[in-house]
């Protein structure tokens, strides 16, 4: 049976050890060399990265996520055992895990990072599709040629550079479509490497939930079980016509996934639509001080984003939730596009004036959508805002100052509220 040593990289017919480093870290199937869709996911992301920073971090439990009134953004394993996921609302991770350190997300850092990754993947293909700073599938058909091993060994390497020069490590599912990819790179984390073979994926799928399909939230998982479906063997049980009538578009997609089928490409050139961030508050909140301050920090981390990946945007989107769930969303369209923090505040916060006192408010959110490149950006300059020119420069001194010392190096004071 195909075999690869995850250490040294070596390949080998099936065998306990490495026969050239002895190592056990080995990853052997029927397909290995012959499959070449996968998707990488790095473990824990940000608090890896945190704990990479800050040696005295590595056996604590860390939660990367807002003040108590936030949510987690990602908590590391050790937190992980104890309960901890992403989204959580932050005062029960703290229940969870009361002796957690608990770490404000450093997006521009980890945006750094996600480009240093991307980096490696460019080298070993050019169809590459990003879904977040920290997760992308990769298709390698074609490259054994180019370099000289299958797509299992580069995907092998890949993670053994990351470990290696980052310091950071992630997770490899490899299959014949994404579906499976995916799925695959849960399967074993942190550090795991998953196959899915095209002739094991019935009987893999079979027995399992239909939660594992991305996508499947609980509103649709109720939804699905109110119709007796509850694993993938259920699915297998209706036809394609059924589904399609009872779920529209879902069913016809589920119908095919429940057979393992998945025709969607690798796609390298999916445009980003927008880019966002939004915090539900522990306590819903009139207070307008308390929103200001969660305001400009979202605004913050938009324009980080934003400028982390050459981007700019045209249209500043508010978003509140009100106690009674009604959800209030307000934009606006820039006379030209900016990954500006001070004047995507400042658009946000004249939204936000225009509502008036409608709260209290349990969530608000802030974004900025029909993106364009970096350098189509602030061209004209706000003519009703003859100072806006001078805190841009300023802003950009901050940025380089960030960078060089660290996100809280300068923070304005409107950010301690």
């Amino acid at each position: 049976m195909p075999t690869i040593c995850r250490e040294c990289l070596t390949s080998f017919p099936d065998a306990p050890r490495c026969p050239s480093c002895g190592s056990p870290r080995l990853k052997s199937h029927p397909e290995l060399f012959d499959l070449s869709i996968a998707h990488m996911d790095c473990d824990a992301f940000y608090a890896s990265v945190e704990k990479r920073d800050n040696p005295e971090l590595a056996d604590k439990a860390v939660i990367v996520g807002g003040g108590r009134r936030g949510v987690v953004s990602t908590a590391c394993y050790v937190a992980r055992i104890r309960g901890v996921r992403s989204a959580m609302p932050m005062f029960k991770a703290l229940q969870l895990c009361p002796d957690a350190v608990v770490i404000k997300p450093r997006m521009s850092v980890y945006a750094e990072v996600s480009r240093q990754i991307r980096a490696m993947m460019d080298e070993l293909t050019p169809k590459i599709e990003p879904l977040s700073l920290d997760e992308a599938f990769l298709d390698l058909s074609g490259t054994e040629r180019l370099h000289g091993a299958p797509p299992a060994v580069m995907l092998a390497r890949l993670v053994k550079r990351m470990k290696d020069e980052l310091g950071l490590t992630g997770s490899i599912g490899l299959s014949h479509n994404k579906f499976l990819a995916k799925v695959a790179s849960d399967l074993d984390k942190p550090r795991g490497f998953s196959v899915i073979g095209q002739a094991e994926t019935a009987d893999f799928l079979y027995d399992k939930p239909v939660r594992l399909i991305w996508g499947i939230g609980p509103a649709a998982q109720e939804s699905l079980e109110r119709a007796g479906i509850r694993t993938f063997s259920d699915l297998l049980r209706w036809d394609q016509e059924a589904l399609t009538a009872r779920f529209g578009s879902m069913g016809y997609r589920l119908w095919h996934l429940a057979r393992g089928q998945d025709k969607r490409r690798v796609s390298a050139h999916e445009p980003m639509k927008s880019i966002s961030n939004e915090t539900t508050f522990f306590e819903d909140t009139s207070n307008l001080e308390i929103l200001d301050g969660h305001l400009w920090r979202m605004a913050l981390k938009v324009s980080d984003r934003a400028k982390a990946k050459d981007l700019a945007g045209r249209v500043v989107t508010l978003k509140l939730k009100k106690a009674n769930h009604k959800i209030i969303t307000r934009r606006v369209s820039l006379r030209d596009a900016t990954q500006i923090a001070d004047r995507i505040y400042r658009t946000a916060r004249g939204l936000f004036d225009q509502v008036g006192d409608q709260g209290p408010y349990r969530l608000l959110g802030c974004g900025l959508s029909d993106l364009c490149p970096a350098d189509q950006a602030d061209i004209s300059g706000d003519l009703l805002d003859p100072n806006a020119t001078r805190r841009s420069q300023a802003e950009r001194a901050t940025d380089e100052i960030r960078k060089r010392f660290g996100s809280d190096a300068i923070v304005k004071g409107r950010a301690l509220r």
